[in-house]
């Protein structure tokens, strides 16, 4: 028997979960066949904080996580495994955060007497270590891919999967991105941060293999963003929250609408979720909620519709995921990451949908 094939063997997925390891897993590095890059990053966040948290509130709330999916045979046999995050990281966050706050405030206020030389040269120090931020993710996912590792990403803020979208253009020639997300994130930087979480969608148009970029459960958006989208000749094609809950009203089911959504995506897809496309209900401490979204099981039946069509799922990232005073954000994030990552198992062949 193979390491892993002992570790299953050994391991009761009905016991309760053992904290300390994501889910309860027996995996490690060696043994898992998805690992999860961890990026306890926030930065340019521009409302409210948190999201820095979230892999670790995550981690602890997956305890609670039952493994059994009725749909699909032996989910956790797959093998997770979340990265330790580096403790540097960790503190460049807040290093970097503080000075992103305290420009912020500047911008906010409107007052020219604040201006100072520290002040002026905040956004170019936040772009350098930005840069330097995408380069190791960027190399940790090609390093981890050249393993023969699926590989995914948990933020954090909606800035941090730029790294991992390059590392999936260094091995694919040409696949298309689903975010699912309340916000556009088109804007060619906000608050004069190249790299804000605002512009994360922008960026990754930048990537020629990026071929297309389907949206869905946008509401909220600027002029910018609008016309960018219609600029785009066909490169984004975006599905309005508004507009797929019109149609739902009038009479269009879910299922044809995510059928809609598929047939607009490539063969390859990276899957990048925001945790705001939901309903605020179920991530109420998230950076910047906004009304509307979807329920918990419209994301994972459209992800599941995807797989079954037939398409790859590459890579994907979980953002924006804010802890509070309870752990409800983190659970539903914690079940959301356990889906996404049984999902792509199935659609790389590594799983199998329950006949």
């Amino acid at each position: 028997m193979t390491k892993k094939e002992e570790l299953i063997a050994s391991f009761d997925p009905n016991a309760p979960s053992a904290p300390g390891s994501l889910y309860g897993l027996p995996f490690d590095l060696e043994t898992a066949e998805l690992v999860i890059i961890p990026v306890p990053w926030e930065v340019t966040v521009s409302y409210s904080a948190g999201t820095a948290d979230g892999p670790s509130a995550i981690l602890e709330a997956s305890a609670q996580v039952d493994l059994f999916l009725k749909d699909i045979k032996d989910a956790w046999q797959l093998g997770m495994y979340l990265l330790p995050a580096p403790e540097n990281l960790i503190e460049e966050n807040r290093k970097y955060r503080d000075l992103a706050s305290k420009y912020i405030s500047w911008l906010e206020s409107n007052e020219e007497d604040w201006v100072t030389d520290e002040l002026k040269i905040i956004p170019k120090a936040i772009d350098e270590v930005s840069e330097k931020l995408n380069i190791y993710i960027k190399s940790q996912a090609v390093k981890l891919s050249n393993q023969g590792k699926m590989v995914a990403l948990l933020g954090g803020d909606h800035s941090t999967p730029l790294g991992l979208i390059k590392a999936m253009s260094e091995l694919h020639p040409s696949f298309g991105i689903l975010q699912i997300d309340a916000h556009a994130d088109l804007r060619e930087s906000y608050e004069n941060f190249t790299y804000s979480h605002a512009s994360i969608m922008y960026n990754a148009l930048k990537i020629r293999n990026v071929s297309k970029l389907v949206q869905v459960g946008i509401r909220d958006y600027c002029e910018e963003e609008m016309d960018y989208i219609k600029g785009s000749n066909g490169r984004v094609k975006t599905f309005f929250d508004e507009d797929i809950k019109s149609a739902m009203y009038e009479g269009k089911s879910w299922k044809a609408i995510c059928d809609a959504i598929i047939k607009e995506l490539p063969d390859l897809v990276y899957i990048s979720f925001d945790i705001d496309g939901l309903d605020p209900k179920l991530c109420p401490n998230t950076g910047t909620p906004v009304p509307g979204g979807f329920e918990f099981n419209d994301v994972v039946y459209l992800m599941k519709q995807i797989a079954k069509s037939g398409k790859r799922i590459i890579s994907f990232d979980l953002n924006e995921v804010s802890p509070g005073e309870d752990e409800w954000d983190a659970n539903v994030g914690a079940r959301l990451l356990y889906q996404m990552a049984a999902i792509m198992g199935v659609s790389q062949g590594k799983l199998q949908f329950t006949p």
